[in-house]
């Protein structure tokens, strides 16, 4: 494993994502159990992406987390997810890799089906400025963005804590690349989303790239100027945020 710092920024890039999963899941699980020891009870926002699949299989084998002290969260949601592609909601991935996997104290979705997606916002955003985040688990996109915040609407100074956005044509062919989708055509064209500063307010953020076809945003998020034209930049400026690479990731830095 090789460990540096960018500015505020560490990284770790570790010889495959097998080993990349389990050296993220091992530091998240330290700062939950040291989080747990100092308060009754933590609250954390989960990335849904087949990025994460290593990292939260290495996580929910650990036996020593008290799960039912812990609120879980997520951070973005499909408008308009069409009834045969509800597997690909990230709720219905979540639910899959750790939420019924493990006995959490409360697990709190974005509904996918409200009728009103700004009422929707407001209100997933009322639950979590009443509940303070503690632990973020995150990846990054292949356009450099975090959570749904692509370049285009990402705004590090956001005044919103979710918010409806449009999705441009490099996300939507992620999740086809994902394999979560057959065809862009089907990628749903707007999402609902916790903001840049709602996402960098939690005190610890993990985050987990793995991957060549995210090797562009890699370099991006370590060499670029911390802007909105690269999102993920502003894990730069963040007091204790890690990001775990693997070989293919980090081919390109």
């Amino acid at each position: 494993m090789s460990e540096w710092k960018t500015d505020k920024l560490t990284v770790k890039q570790m010889p495959n994502r097998t080993e990349m999963g389990e050296v993220a899941a091992k530091d998240i699980h330290d700062c939950m159990v040291k989080l747990l020891s100092e308060k009754q009870e933590i609250n954390m926002i989960f990335a849904a992406a087949p990025s994460q699949n290593d990292v939260l299989a290495s996580l929910i084998a650990y036996d020593d987390i008290e799960w039912n002290r812990v609120n879980a969260y997520h951070m973005d949601e499909y408008i308009g997810l069409a009834e045969e592609f509800k597997a690909a909601g990230f709720a219905n991935f979540l639910n899959d890799h750790i939420f019924g996997k493990v006995a959490f104290k409360s697990v709190n979705l974005i509904d996918c089906t409200a009728q009103d997606a700004e009422k929707e916002c407001a209100r997933y955003g009322k639950l979590l400025s009443e509940n303070p985040t503690d632990i973020v688990v995150c990846g990054i996109g292949e356009n450099g963005h975090i959570a749904f915040n692509d370049p285009w609407v990402a705004d590090f100074n956001d005044p919103e804590i979710v918010k409806v956005v449009e999705l441009d044509e490099v996300c939507r062919q992620q999740q086809v690349n994902d394999g979560c989708f057959p065809s862009i055509d089907n990628v749903p064209k707007q999402a609902m989303t916790l903001t840049c500063p709602t996402l960098t307010r939690a005190p610890y953020m993990f985050c987990i790239v793995p991957a060549k076809t995210k090797a562009v945003a890699v370099k991006a998020t370590l060499q670029n100027e911390i802007s909105e034209e690269c999102p993920a930049t502003v894990l730069r400026r963040h007091d204790n945020a890690v990001l775990y690479l693997d070989a293919d990731s980090s081919a390109l830095i």
